[in-house]
């Protein structure tokens, strides 16, 4: 039996993440619901047309002759928990169907509002302080939406429980939880997770962005708020990291106590184990705090340049076999960071990952990565790369997914752990589909 440490509450305006308060109840858990009661006291808004309540079926296809066994609670999402979840109709959304996809507001999900992401530095003065105060507003206010999950053993289901976070700390969360290593056959592998390494990546990450952008409209009614951007090509060093933008940080490499992120620190952190999700979640004490030392790697001495972007931008596949970071000439493994962007083939640190590596401290720690809030202004550079080459070569069709065995990461398999389901495939869309579109900045 799950064990249950949150006061339950169902609250009106919702959108897709990972436990809804409403659905972690021991009925709902008994029988593996998650079809909550709307405002119009039906589930899903069905009395209202908002959706219905479906049985979720979700097709799993592996290479001929491959067996493999699984105990993960994460495979197959969401059947692990939920066999029924709500199926929203045209632009209703969210895990009742009461909010609206992205990009639409008011009561009927009718009108549509496209917003602009820009580069952190063409933001005006008090466009960055308002951006800055949003991220704090986000980070110190409890999820009235969502819980989180952390056990100290995953291989026993009665240690799991649920406890409250803050509507940042729940986005940090579910990439902690999405990229711990995979539980097979009673043995843990982490050659590939649910977010990395495979063609999940590049899509997976941007439904993150927008899950964490549309949290801080619904959080202060701004509909026009966007998350910027940080463009670091030709950076010669962390420009950003002083204490006007994302902070400067001192010789140990914690962050200034000028910063506006000086207090923040890092859930999950401190009992980083396979076997552990979010151990100590509960703890302050427990949790580290932010830190970063920029340029000190050595093995990332430099952060990508104009022209490792515009290499990476010229592969034409998404995503070649074997699928995963040994992929070669593929466009998805170039922008992760696992194969040189001129050639194609060589084997090295570059893109995504170099600038995690040379940002080092939090951002160097990938499953702790996102509690530093320079990672939502990296990411979001990765995905207007992505959505570059989506508009380069045409691709803004789900066909461009390809058809793999990796866990998790099949065309047709929904996000871990997003509600409602979200398929791999349909994240590969042009961003105006999500509500947001980028500015021009640096000629791209």
């Amino acid at each position: 039996m799950i064990v249950l440490c949150v006061f339950l509450v169902l609250c009106c305006n919702l959108v897709q993440g990972q436990f809804p308060r409403a659905c972690i109840t021991p009925d709902t858990f008994g029988t593996k619901t998650c079809c909550p009661l709307w405002k119009d006291g039906s589930p899903c808004g069905s009395r209202s047309h908002h959706g219905k309540c479906r049985n979720w079926v979700v097709p799993i296809i592996f290479a001929a002759g491959r067996v493999r066994q699984y105990d993960d609670d994460r495979l197959d999402w969401p059947k692990y928990y939920f066999n029924k979840t709500c199926e929203c109709f045209g632009n209703y959304s969210g895990y009742d169907c009461g909010d609206c996809r992205h990009g639409y507001f008011g009561n009927k999900c009718d009108r549509k509002n496209t917003v602009v992401r820009k580069e952190i530095r063409e933001l005006s003065l008090l466009e960055r302080k308002r951006f800055f105060s949003y991220l704090v507003l986000a980070k110190t206010t409890k999820s009235q939406d969502f819980v989180i999950l952390y056990t100290g053993d995953r291989h026993h289901k009665d240690t799991y429980k649920f406890v409250d976070a803050s509507i940042y700390d729940v986005y940090s969360w579910i990439h902690y939880y999405s990229i711990k290593a995979i539980l097979q056959n009673g043995t843990f592998d982490d050659r590939t997770n649910y977010a990395h390494q495979s063609p999940a990546f590049p899509g997976w990450h941007r439904l993150g962005l927008v899950f964490l952008e549309r949290q801080i409209q619904l959080l202060t009614g701004d509909e026009n708020f966007a998350l910027p951007y940080w463009d670091w090509r030709g950076d010669k060093n962390c420009s950003i990291c002083t204490n006007d933008f994302l902070g400067d940080n001192d010789v140990q490499g914690y962050l200034s106590q000028y910063s506006h992120f000086a207090f923040w620190k890092s859930i999950c952190s401190g009992y980083n184990y396979d076997e552990a999700y979010c151990l100590g979640a509960d703890d302050q004490n427990q949790m580290e705090k932010l830190h970063r030392k920029p340029g000190v790697n050595p093995d990332a001495p430099s952060l990508p340049t104009f022209q490792d972007v515009e290499e990476t931008l010229k592969w034409e596949d998404f995503d070649l076999p074997p699928y995963d970071r040994t992929a070669k000439r593929s466009f998805r493994n170039d922008l992760e960071g696992f194969i040189n962007p001129k050639d194609g083939v060589t084997q090295q640190t570059g893109m995504h990952n170099l600038a995690h590596n040379f940002l080092g401290g939090t951002m160097g720690e990938v499953a702790l990565s996102s509690n530093d809030p320079i990672f939502v202004l990296h990411h979001c550079f990765i995905d207007k790369i992505l959505e570059e080459w989506i508009l380069r070569h045409n691709k803004a069709t789900p066909d461009m997914y390809p058809k793999n065995d990796q866990p998790g990461q099949g065309p047709e398999e929904c996000s871990t752990p997003y509600f409602p389901c979200y398929r791999n495939k349909d994240l590969l869309r042009n961003s105006t589909r999500f509500g947001y579109i980028y500015s021009k900045y640096k000629g791209m």
